[in-house]
């Protein structure tokens, strides 16, 4: 029998949901399935508050931040489920992609992006990548980046155009605002750490 005290989460690789109390696999199980679905909503509620761009299919939305915070949040294996299930949630037909809408349009390869980056800035949360803005900001650079990667590529397949055009019309126009969540996202995530262990 193990006379070792108990890791300390703020100091163990733990991320934000990790500290939610679930006592018995049983409570964990449920904790972690309405911390997927929450995560999902969350996004798909983030998506609504979306402004057309002229000349591109891309609208300008909340959903992204809301996927990299879910995310970071959530850790690498919740963070990818919950991006999952909305990305499956919206295949089947709930209007919860941007602007109300479902199915696969020529936007969809962004969702898809949203899986790749919900695992990565999660395991990046896993090594402390959201205690410091530095860290912070580097983890949601390198989200952005996946959901970019597989976003523009669906884009200019769905659209028969170049990468080079593709990213003119689904990725430069949107370089500003991302700047911005992510400087919204390095003052959130460390201050939620830093809030937790002084409450400690």
């Amino acid at each position: 029998m193990s006379l070792a005290a108990p890791a300390d989460p703020l100091r163990s690789g733990a991320v934000l949901a990790d500290l939610l109390p679930a006592t018995g696999r049983t409570r964990a199980v449920l904790r972690d399935a309405a911390l997927v679905l929450g995560g999902a909503a969350l996004t798909g509620l983030s998506a609504q508050l979306s402004v057309p761009v002229p000349g591109s299919p891309v609208p300008v939305t909340g959903q992204t931040f809301a996927a990299l915070l879910v995310g970071t949040a959530l850790g690498a294996s919740r963070g990818s489920a919950s991006m999952a299930l909305y990305l499956l949630a919206g295949m089947a037909g709930v209007p919860w992609f941007a602007g109300g809408s479902s199915g696969t349009g020529a936007t969809f390869g962004y969702v898809i992006g949203f899986v790749l980056a919900g695992a990565l800035v999660g395991a990046l949360a896993r090594r402390g990548a959201d205690r410091s803005p530095l860290r912070t900001a580097v983890a949601m650079v390198l989200g952005n980046a996946a959901i970019y990667a597989v976003g523009v590529s669906y884009l200019a397949v769905s659209l028969h155009v170049s990468l080079a055009k593709a990213a003119d019309l689904g990725m430069y126009p949107y370089l500003v605002g991302d700047a911005l969540k992510i400087a919204l996202a390095t003052g959130l995530l460390p201050a939620a750490w830093k809030l937790i262990g002084r409450r400690g």
